[in-house]
């Protein structure tokens, strides 16, 4: 494969360096050699640093261990992680369990993120038991087939790792290694890729092996090679599938080492926020929780899953939402809503029943007639009969403050975390410890592509500053 002069510069920087991966190698063998050594489970080294598609700098290595698949599933949570603390315990104390689809253990050991991870020894891929269990055989797939376009995958990892569209958690909802794997190996390089991926639209659907199982409605689809039933894209969101597209059709029409290096976020100071804030004239409000005991995957769908139930809360309630999102620190998650207005009129309309439902009607009529609390009403509007009532809650501080809050359909964990504690925040207040990249982002918000133009203007205008300072400095010499 010929790459520019862009981008072997790039691999330079980005390509694993034998040393990092020999220390890699070497605890991944004392860890699978004390889970041989236990007589209890294999260990196998699997991810993108058994595969050598990880890109220099990474410190993620992932040990299985591969457990008779006779052992019922509650035997193999109890003894995989029984076993995962023994053997960590050997080399850290750093050591925390995490909780997927069952539980395994990270442990810092070093510099290095080590995941242990309990599965089933699957001789062949249609008899897997969990998620987990298919890791395996994907490292066995990439690995006989990636050797000639290992660089590849790097640079698309990097591309799209600057694009801020590289992770398959619920957060980024972007492109995992594994994908981008799948997608060189069925393209046949990094550049046949781009000049693809450069024509896609949502709805795409890629199968290696032409043995899909079933139907996927997600946005972009690649069946899994070694299950037919799977998605392996079920994580890319609809706009993040068109970011891609976006920065591929930039690539091509103009390349730069922006869509290799993201350029950095310009995180903004306290002062610099609340300028912006009244500029914007909008009315900004935050809801911070003590974040759940629960791995991203698991949280982070609960707390958009409570993000969409609160602003349905407030538009019931004719909150005008210009923009939300929502951001998960270990210790603290926070919603945030932007909205139009912040407080609204004292009277609000309120619709009844049809003048032609009689009994109903008469019912509503009968409810408001002799009411010292309406504005006016009951009268009749488009057809209807509708009164005009004081309005509950004007402010939409004191309806996110409300225990109607409570009542809508939050997430399950994200709803625990509440009834603990919630605090609302308001206008500057929003700004806290922590969510400063978070809002930094969110109030300069731009696709991927436009960031890059942006970073590439600045260089100009910078790379032209100099010169001109330099050749002054000249002439006064």
């Amino acid at each position: 494969m010929t790459f520019t002069a862009l981008e072997e510069v790039v691999l330079e920087d980005i390509r694993p360096r034998k040393e990092e991966l020999d220390r890699m190698y070497s605890l991944a063998d004392q860890l699978i050699a004390d889970i041989h050594a236990s007589g209890r489970a294999e260990g196998m080294m699997v991810g993108s640093v058994a595969r050598k598609t990880c890109v220099h700098g990474d410190r993620d290595l992932d040990v299985f261990m591969l457990f008779d698949r006779n052992l019922p599933r509650e035997d193999l949570e109890r003894e995989g992680l029984a076993l995962a603390w023994i053997i960590a315990k050997k080399y850290t104390e750093n050591i925390r369990e995490k909780y997927a689809e069952h539980p395994y253990l990270n442990a810092r050991i070093d510099d290095l993120d080590i995941d242990l991870v309990p599965c089933y020894k699957i001789e062949e891929a249609g008899g897997i038991q969990s998620a987990v269990d298919r890791t395996p055989f994907h490292n066995k797939y990439i690995s006989a087939r990636i050797g000639d376009y290992t660089d590849d995958v790097l640079l698309l990892k990097q591309f799209v790792k600057a694009g801020g569209i590289y992770g398959s958690d619920q957060m980024t909802e972007g492109f995992a290694g594994y994908l981008c794997e799948l997608l060189i190996l069925h393209y046949g390089g990094f550049h046949s890729l781009i000049e693809a991926a450069a024509r896609w639209k949502p709805g795409m659907f890629i199968d290696i092996r032409q043995h899909a199982a079933k139907w996927f409605n997600e946005p972009l689809v690649v069946i899994d090679p070694v299950d037919p039933c799977r998605n392996v894209s079920a994580s890319v969101s609809e706009t993040k599938l068109l970011e891609f597209i976006e920065l591929c059709l930039g690539y091509q029409k103009s390349p730069s080492k922006w869509f290799f290096y993201r350029p950095p976020i310009c995180i903004l100071t306290k002062e610099q926020v609340s300028a912006l804030l009244k500029g914007r004239e909008s009315a900004f409000l935050a809801i911070t929780i003590k974040t759940p005991p629960y791995i991203e995957d698991i949280v982070v769908p609960q707390l958009r899953k409570s993000l969409y139930a609160l602003s349905d809360l407030l538009k019931r309630h004719e909150f005008v939402i210009a923009r939300t999102d929502t951001w998960m620190l270990e210790d603290r998650s926070m919603m945030l809503f932007e909205l139009l207005v912040n407080t609204l009129p004292a009277i609000r309309y309120h619709t009844g029943p049809p003048v032609t439902t009689h009994v109903n009607a008469t019912k509503f009529i009968e409810k408001y007639i002799h009411s010292d609390t309406i504005f006016a009403g009951p009268y009749i509007r488009d057809g209807r009969y509708g009164v005009e009532l004081p309005r509950r809650y004007r402010h939409a501080i004191d309806l996110l403050s409300s225990p109607e809050v409570l009542a809508t359909s939050l997430g399950k964990h994200v709803k625990h975390s509440m009834k603990d504690n919630f605090i609302v925040h308001s206008g500057i207040e929003c700004w806290q410890h922590g969510f400063e990249p978070f809002i930094s982002e969110f109030l300069q918000k731009s696709s991927p592509l436009v960031r890059i133009r942006r970073a590439e203007a600045r260089a100009l205008q910078d790379s032209a500053r100099n010169y001109l300072e330099t050749e002054g400095a000249i002439s006064h010499t």
